[in-house]
């Protein structure tokens, strides 16, 4: 009876601790969506904020229902061959008790797959930023719900699953480098390079309509990405969370200062989009490697991020692809900056003893890393481009040019984001601008 009753003793239990830890997360993580979408809503211009705002918000509807109906089953279930994994019990999650327990954690199963239905639905709405102004809405959701399908889940499989072929060769991704951020980039281009630029790329000023508006984002995203990050542990019994959580914050304020300091240097201003960027882009970095860098490693990975992200966001005037609001520049190329940095700077003290090239470890783990960033850089951006052809050669991807020209805000939800018909003085109750104003009217939509 001894070894029974110390099995016994020595098996996880439901800690309430940790599940109401991974339940705030989780709420954190859903916060992250419609931050992302003010981030983005700021960016763009008057006539395309609803449309914005809407490209991140129905991934909350879509890619919800999904991960209930299969989502969760493709990501965590039962792995074939590396690439995909699959549970009956799992499809509709009509078959899951309420004290299940995910394995080896002491959270329910339930908590588990919510914590993760939050980060497949915030991945699509981060490649909305890179295809702004000219897509069409049908054509947008039905794209999240082939993407999420094929791209995402399997991806997810394959980084974090047990039996995904990136988790088997330890890659090292603690909370979305390479299942997120290099993931959602690399499908932004692939997309990009089917559909085709914004009418006056290039040509016609395309600056953010409220900056407020995107510093209120990114402060969303940055209180969001504690739980994002922290949580990804799936609890805080040892401190690797509380590590995680710390250089989350130290990561992204040297981001912050990098890209404003390359800013200064290279274009005379501090400015308030590049701030806001710069926590963005340190955020991404830091995501894949916090739990295995020191805090001064952290610094490391933000500033790096921060200076070189700033760069990459001004490479689509010299290649000609038109990422309108810098998904390439931020997320892809901050997501293989922080996992590859991983190879470099762990410290073999956080949530494993794999030790960095600068810690003594050789190259060994950065050549996984390298495995990893690749492997998922290639899939995501070549299955995200056909799916990008096959849509628009059938219900067409694009709104017709005088539809992008007029505002695809008007055009494809029949609203505009500002009612300004009683804030000028004069006819009070005219409904139509006179004459004389429309040449003007079209110059402020523009």
């Amino acid at each position: 009876m001894a070894p029974a009753i110390t099995l016994a003793a020595e098996a996880p239990t439901l800690s309430a601790a940790n599940t109401g830890f991974m339940l705030i997360c989780s709420a954190l993580v859903m916060l992250m969506t419609p931050g992302l979408a003010f981030f983005y809503g700021g960016m763009v211009r008057v006539k395309s904020t609803l449309n914005m705002l809407m490209m991140s918000f129905i991934s909350l509807g879509i890619v919800t229902i999904l991960w209930v109906l299969y989502g969760f089953s493709m990501a965590f279930g039962t792995d074939s061959g590396g690439l995909v994994g699959w549970n009956s019990d799992w499809v509709g999650l009509s078959d899951i008790g309420l004290t299940e327990l995910w394995d080896g954690t002491t959270i329910p199963l339930f908590v588990f797959l919510v914590f993760q239905m939050m980060f497949a639905v915030l991945t699509p709405a981060l490649i909305s930023g890179a295809l702004a102004d000219r897509v069409k809405f049908t054509a947008w959701a039905l794209f999240i719900a082939l993407w999420a399908t094929v791209v995402y889940f399997p991806v997810a499989h394959w980084v974090w699953g047990s039996g995904g072929w990136a988790f088997e060769l330890g890659v090292i991704d603690f909370a979305g480098g390479t299942a997120v951020h290099i993931n959602a980039g690399a499908a932004a281009l692939g997309v990009i390079l089917v559909i085709g630029k914004r009418i006056g790329f290039k040509k016609d000023p395309m600056r953010p309509h409220s900056l407020p508006l995107v510093m209120l984002g990114a402060a969303l995203l940055w209180f969001g990405w504690f739980g994002f990050n922290a949580g990804s542990w799936l609890g805080n019994d040892d401190g690797v969370g509380a590590l995680m959580f710390v250089n989350t914050q130290i990561a992204t304020a040297a981001a912050v200062l990098g890209w404003l300091a390359y800013e200064k240097i290279r274009h005379g201003a501090f400015t308030t989009l590049g701030a806001a960027s710069g926590a963005v882009a340190g955020l991404v970095a830091i995501t894949p490697a916090g739990g295995a860098v020191t805090p001064l490693g952290a610094i490391a990975v933000g500033a790096v991020s921060g200076v070189l992200c700033a760069m990459a966001v001004g490479l689509k005037y010299k290649f000609g692809y038109d990422d309108s609001l810098d998904v390439i520049g931020v997320h892809l190329v901050g997501g293989v900056i922080g996992s590859l940095l991983v190879g470099l700077l762990a410290s073999g003290k956080g949530q494993s003893d794999v030790e960095g090239l600068f810690y003594g470890g050789g190259l060994d783990q950065f050549w996984k890393q390298c495995a990893g960033v690749l492997g998922v850089l290639a899939y995501s951006l070549v299955v995200s481009a056909i799916l990008a052809f096959l849509l628009d050669r059938t219900i067409g991807m694009r709104v017709s040019e005088d539809d992008e020209v007029a505002g695809i805000d008007r055009a494809e939800h029949a609203e505009t984001a500002y009612d300004f018909s009683g804030a000028g003085g004069g006819a009070a109750h005219s409904t139509a601008p006179a004459p004389a104003d429309r040449a003007e009217s079209k110059k402020v939509d523009a």
